[in-house]
């Protein structure tokens, strides 16, 4: 049976409620908001599949999510794009798991190229992925998604400068911009200002695009695509809202890295569809 993007998502965020509900731990806040571009990205944009997928990414389209604490939406994507059984996200958060709070690669989870953990760190690897790519004359593209509240870590602008100078036009980045972090909003905490001529000024192409509609987050990958070759890496801005799909988690800091009681786990499963069935 194929599936919409908008079924998908909706049994994604179902996923993350209930893993989160279950382990009684983890950050369903970022998870929601990036939910819609994490299986856009996963189940149109890349170019790997559960059958091609090595952890080296020849002559493959890579990822690295550099916000690593949003292990829920990564994990429950790569499940139900078939790198691993979907029951497996039972074992969310549980000692000795394949399935850790931040990704990791001692295990050997398939679809994750790298272990994340530390704010800031993702987007350096992805530039490296990049360069490496490029010496070896591999076509494809390295995908980094980082978080607005993670941009105010100084390695993110040195990744930035790095990767400009040195013309990495075959890097895609992307900014879960939710304006919330663990301690409020990204605005109180530092003040992230004008993201878009921020990346700008550091001599990225830049998008703007709105990370809850299908068609407008197709069109920005399709713009980013355009600019790809163009001797500068891409910035997609996506406009998105913390804890989006759940009414009592959305718009609010409250939920970065909070778990759900069972009575609110329930209530969230009353506003999301099940469409591809629940694990």
């Amino acid at each position: 049976m194929d599936y919409t993007f908008e079924q998908i998502s909706s049994q994604v965020r179902r996923d993350i409620v209930r893993m989160v509900a279950k382990a009684a731990s983890g950050h369903p806040g970022g998870s929601l908001s990036s939910t819609d571009i994490m299986t856009y990205l996963f189940f149109r944009e890349m170019q790997v599949s559960p059958e091609t997928w090595k952890r080296n990414g020849q002559g493959l389209d890579m990822f690295f999510l550099s916000a690593g604490h949003i292990t829920p939406v990564y994990y429950s994507v790569l499940a139900r794009r078939g790198y691993f059984p979907v029951e497996e996200l039972n074992t969310f958060r549980l000692f000795g798991t394949r399935l850790q709070g931040h990704p990791c690669v001692e295990k050997g989870l398939p679809g994750v190229n790298q272990a994340a953990g530390s704010l800031g760190q993702g987007l350096s690897v992805a530039a490296g992925a990049a360069a490496g790519k490029k010496i070896a004359g591999d076509p494809h593209r390295v995908f980094c998604l980082v978080g607005d509240g993670e941009s105010e870590e100084g390695q993110i602008w040195e990744a930035a400068l790095v990767a400009a100078h040195h013309k990495l036009d075959n890097l895609v980045a992307i900014t879960d911009w939710n304006g919330q972090q663990i301690d409020g909003s990204t605005e109180d905490v530092a003040g992230l200002g004008d993201l878009e001529s921020k990346w700008k000024a550091f001599g990225w192409e830049v998008i703007v695009a709105d990370g809850h509609c299908f068609k407008s987050i197709e069109k920005a990958f399709a713009e980013a695509r355009e600019k790809g070759g163009n001797g500068k890496p891409v910035m997609i801005l996506f406009r998105t809202e913390m804890g989006h799909g759940v009414d009592f988690m959305a718009g609010t800091h409250k939920w970065h890295g909070k778990n759900p009681s069972p009575e609110q786990c329930e209530e969230a499963m009353k506003q999301l569809q099940e469409t591809m069935g629940d694990f």
